[in-house]
């Protein structure tokens, strides 16, 4: 972080300095700001949030004990100097943009869309990291928390700035893009992840739009010309416009793509710059339109085609349980991608397992959608149809949100079977699966496959808790 003495911290939150004899006694801040007293260090500022379950206030001693200097409380505490607010969250926000307005040189990159979004960062913090510092969000942290984590993060070295945007409901994007503007802006796709919360495709499209609404006239919007939603975006922005996909017309577009057995894609990228082949290591065919928004945004940057198109190929899974393959020693093929879920996701998810499950018995362990809305039963309904579209051989339904995937009209050469929790499909599992079999975990992150997956790239047979 850019160091800021507790006195800077008051003035720009608007708060009051407490237990300090005098202010040149002010600690200064030069590590990780956190709001988990747990992830504290030497140097630290601790953000005391009050959640629903949690007072932060509780653990101001523990964050002092990990190294913290100082903390940002909504009333005076004993076991450190700390800055007083009205509302901790209103001066988490000051904090993040005055680091931000101290940075110089620095270039803000936010990235958002309905899936894709994490592995996307992912890639284009590992590119951009090739040529300059680069600070990318850890995990998804991607929301009103996260983002300002995130910002904090910067020093005066950084060059590039990666910002995951999240929404759960209109106006939230817009809300971060005042925490960090960025200047180029990343629309990847709009799904029906959250049309619970939304209400439609529509006005999910109109939250994502919000981040190329506020990009600068200066700046780049770079849209996904493959969906409709999103290409209309450019009507929406005053930002120069850069699309990117499979279209003729797509400024930076996939041609001749190839999806290889173990489902990794490789194609021929077309630049304003000139073509380079290349072949990805991360899982998917759908990875290739987000490594053709990290291209164009790499290009916009100022790197050179060699080093951008070296570094997507070269760059591999960052963030946990996002098609994350292990091959167990005795020849068995698991995919977790178990970490988030909605009817986009699986279904790219799927057609990998289809790819790499040439030859081989496969397995679908499929799990809950969460925040769909009314429409619940019949999306999961059509994912249980796709998989035996796509030849699933074994589909194991978890949980009872998702059964309608398992209530469907049984195709031949699928089997279908519900179970009522990971326990209970792990038992199945490990009694059927043998050698050479493909087995993929997918759902949204509550339902917890995520963990059954890691237990199941293992020959242990022994039970196991889940993580708390």
């Amino acid at each position: 972080m850019i160091a800021l003495s507790l006195t800077e911290i008051a003035a720009v939150t608007g708060g009051s300095v407490h237990g300090l004899t005098t202010s040149a006694e002010a600690p200064v801040v030069t590590g990780a700001v956190v709001t988990d007293s747990r992830e504290a260090e030497p140097g630290s500022l601790y953000v005391a949030r009050v959640g629903e379950r949690m007072d932060g206030h509780r653990f101001v001693a523990a964050a002092r004990d990990n190294g913290a200097v100082a903390a940002l409380t909504s009333r005076p505490v004993d076991d450190l100097p700390c800055v007083v607010v009205d509302d901790v969250q209103a001066g988490f926000v000051a904090i993040s943009r005055a680091v931000l307005d101290r940075a110089t040189d620095l270039t803000v990159i936010g990235i958002t869309g309905s899936s894709g979004k994490t592995s996307t960062k992912d890639l284009l913090g590992t590119v951009l990291a090739a040529s300059a510092p680069t600070i990318a969000p850890v995990g998804s942290y991607n929301s009103e928390v996260g983002v300002p984590l995130t910002v904090t993060r910067v020093t005066d070295e950084t060059r590039f700035l990666v910002v995951e945007m999240g929404a759960r409901g209109v106006g939230h994007i817009e809300y971060l893009t005042r925490i960090a503007p960025p200047r180029i802006g990343v629309v990847l796709n709009v799904g029906t992840a959250h049309v619970g919360e939304f209400g439609s495709r529509e006005a999910i499209g109109r939250a994502k739009a919000e981040l190329v609404t506020a990009l600068p006239r200066d700046g780049v919007a770079v849209l996904n010309a493959d969906d409709p939603v999103v290409r209309a975006m450019a009507d929406r922005t005053d930002a120069r416009v850069v699309l990117v996909g499979e279209a003729p017309d797509a400024t930076v577009r996939a041609e001749d793509v190839h999806v290889a057995s173990d489902g990794r894609a490789s194609f021929r990228a077309v630049t304003p710059v000139g073509d380079a082949s290349l072949t990805l290591r991360l899982v998917g065919r759908h990875h290739v339109g987000n490594a053709l928004a990290v291209i164009a945004v790499a290009l916009e940057c100022g790197l050179p085609l060699d080093v951008v198109t070296a570094a997507v190929s070269g760059a591999g899974v960052v963030s946990r349980w996002r098609m994350e393959v292990t091959e167990r020693p005795d020849g068995v093929t698991i995919v977790n991608d178990a970490y988030n879920a909605n009817p986009d996701s699986m279904r790219a998810a799927l057609a990998a397992l289809e790819v790499m499950g040439r030859g081989r018995r496969t397995w679908a362990v499929l799990g809950s959608m969460l925040e769909l809305g009314d429409g619940s039963d019949g999306d999961h309904a059509e994912v249980g149809a796709e998989a035996q579209r796509r030849g699933v051989d074994e589909l194991v339904v978890v949980g009872t949100t998702a059964r309608p995937m398992a209530d469907v009209a049984p195709v031949p050469g699928t089997r279908i079977r519900w179970v009522e929790d990971a326990g209970e499909a792990e038992a199945l599992l490990r009694s059927e699966v043998a050698p050479p079999d493909v087995v993929l975990f997918k759902s949204s992150r509550d339902a917890g496959l995520r963990w059954l997956g890691d237990r199941l790239t293992t020959l242990d047979n022994a039970p196991q808790e889940d993580p708390q």
